[in-house]
């Protein structure tokens, strides 16, 4: 199945983000801005390629097939961020009488609730990986883009934050102390590591650029 809203143009995507439609969201455009950033690390590598850099092959390739994958992965967790949210919305609007559909009403929204975390988390250890695979070519990477290598960092690290808020605001709607307590290590580990790895790139580019 074809994913409609990864086929639009991106006038129709900004103008749909910007509506009053409730998808594409916050999740949708962190999904993006994640693919954006693997984008430059791609081109910076696409661009370090020929006799000058044939020592640094192995990792530039490594670091362009991943970022490769990485799209792919944005473009899958862009639609399943929306299949999330409507199925929760299709759980909440169903109408219970009895005690017993209440009860299977709240604990279906507490799987869909999971679930809905689930996606930003997982684009947040995407990101992580992408940055692992930026830095690894930081010092090897054409100098006359590496400015564009800083780029893909930082819009990786945007949408890693941009997914954190969304795993945040899922997380106080989990009944589970122990679950909750979980997914907030997991996401803040995870965002350390990554503002780490984005300050190691900024920082290696910005001296080559000046060197």
């Amino acid at each position: 199945m074809s994913n409609r809203i990864w086929e639009q143009s991106i006038r129709q995507f900004v103008a749909d983000a910007a509506s009053a439609k409730p998808t594409p969201g916050g999740g949708s455009v962190a999904a993006l801005v994640a693919a954006l950033g693997a984008s430059m690390t791609a081109m910076v590598g696409n661009l370090s390629q020929g006799e000058k850099f044939a020592a640094h092959e192995p990792e530039i390739t490594a670091a362009i097939q991943g970022m490769y994958s990485l799209i792919q992965e944005s473009e899958k967790l862009l639609a399943k961020d929306i299949a999330c949210f409507n199925a929760y919305m299709n759980i909440l609007q169903l109408k219970c009488y009895s005690a017993e559909e209440k009860l299977a009403r709240k604990q279906a929204l507490q799987e869909a609730t999971i679930q809905a975390l689930l996606v930003p988390l997982h684009l947040i250890e995407a990101c992580k990986d992408g940055l692992q695979l930026t830095s690894s070519i930081t010092a090897q990477a054409n100098r006359n883009v590496i400015s564009d290598l800083g780029i893909g960092a930082i819009l990786l690290e945007a949408a890693a934050q941009s997914a954190l808020l969304t795993v945040e605001i899922n997380i106080q709607a989990l009944k589970d102390n122990a679950l909750k307590d979980q997914y907030a290590l997991q996401a803040s580990s995870l965002m350390q590591e990554i503002s780490a790895l984005k300050h190691n790139v900024i920082q290696a580019a910005r001296q080559r650029i000046a060197n």
